[in-house]
């Protein structure tokens, strides 16, 4: 079986909780950078990767690195690369995406239309063709520039990772799936504890929560690019992957997760969308204000993404809104809370100060993820 080495982009901040998912699936980490971490594997971890990682973004094939500060120097770089051994004769082949960070060349289109045009000068020569008719599988390949340092990749992925296949209906402001998987995971929380998110939307947390505690695997009800390069992942690795997360599945687990929103049609499209993940006997969705936050068990989890005012009016709410969390979490016995905001008076309006505040890229938003750490539940006898 082929080794490669594999590149699993993340956001930025959640590196730890990716190279953690890595180091637990069994693979040796490469390399750890800003919003992204290398590893060595084979066919049978590009889809166990795919299939299996909550964190990551997409899986790429590491075709290659090299220096680049001219457009010449990138053209040669890229038309050295062994292309052959990735895109066939009828390969559809295109560079999906280019990012540079302090490096020279940082326009995406020069960047993309020069390394296509180096694709295509180098396959010209080995398969003896002037035209490729570009009819076959897609190959899609995304590049890095850091320091005019050029990394290629073939995502084996396609559609992001966050889609897992289950939310086919959002909120106005949905959290993508494999963030808040990252943040339940920067957490003490499991399947034994409680888990209450007051502000659950679409049910982003509370069906990621759901999922890990079935170990439901997040990509096993969805397709990949790499599924049909079988000169690449031969066809068999991926049906031993699905077998192999459909074995751990465990849809009997007892929890006590739930999801309040005030709006019903959020309360019905979390409903909907958990029962596309196969989860929503593991959870209680119910349409319920915040003043009205409660639980009686002590040492229990809220984990949330209050809103924070994109819109001007929405701001204007934004100090009563944090007065009231403060003062329903007071009211929790023992519990702890973790939030992601990009509102920067969330700790003042709550009246709280964070063990902990994490740094958080959302896109291009950067937030913050406050973690109030209760005390831990007395070991059982």
């Amino acid at each position: 079986m082929r080794k490669y080495e594999i590149i699993a982009p993340c956001h930025f901040g959640l590196e730890a909780v990716l190279k953690r998912e890595i180091i637990d699936l069994g693979y040796d980490i490469l390399s750890v950078e800003d919003g992204r971490i290398t590893f060595y594997g084979d066919e049978e971890a590009v889809c166990r990767a795919n299939v299996s990682l909550r964190s990551a973004e997409r899986i790429l094939i590491k075709i290659g690195s090299f220096k680049a500060t001219t457009y010449d120097e990138l053209f040669e770089g890229t038309k050295e690369l062994p292309w052959e051994s990735y895109i066939p004769k009828d390969g559809k082949f295109w560079v999906a995406k280019a990012a540079s960070v302090k490096s020279k060349l940082f326009s995406p289109s020069d960047i993309q239309s020069i390394m296509k045009k180096a694709m295509v000068e180098r396959l010209k020569g080995i398969y003896h063709m002037s035209w490729f008719q570009e009819d076959g599988e897609s190959f899609p390949i995304r590049v890095f520039l850091m320091k005019d340092e050029v990394t290629v990749g073939l995502d084996t992925t396609g559609e992001s990772l966050h889609k897992r296949g289950y939310r086919k209906l959002t909120a106005k402001a949905p959290i993508a799936e494999n963030l808040a998987a990252s943040l339940i995971m920067l957490t003490p929380w499991n399947r034994e504890r409680i888990l209450v998110d007051p502000f659950c939307g679409s049910g982003t947390f509370p069906i990621e929560a759901a999922m890990m505690a079935a170990n439901m695997a997040p990509g096993m009800n969805r397709s990949f690019t790499a599924e049909n390069w079988d000169h690449i992942v031969e066809k068999k690795n991926w049906y031993d992957c699905i077998d192999e997360a459909n074995d751990m599945v465990d849809l009997s687990v007892e929890t006590d997760i739930q999801g309040y929103d005030i709006d019903p049609e959020m309360v019905y499209i979390a409903r909907e969308n958990a029962k596309l993940a196969g989860v929503e006997r593991l959870i209680h969705f119910q349409q319920r204000p915040l003043e009205q936050l409660s639980h009686p068990k002590k040492y229990g989890f809220i984990i949330t993404n209050p809103p924070y005012g994109e819109r001007l009016e929405e701001k204007e709410n934004l100090p009563a809104l944090y007065r009231m969390i403060g003062e329903r979490y007071k009211a929790l016995d023992a519990w702890s809370m973790y939030l992601i905001t990009a509102y920067e008076n969330a700790e003042a309006d709550m009246g709280l100060k964070a063990t902990k505040n994490r740094k958080i890229y959302n896109g291009m938003m950067k937030t913050y993820y406050y973690q109030f750490m209760g005390p831990k539940p007395p070991k059982r006898g």
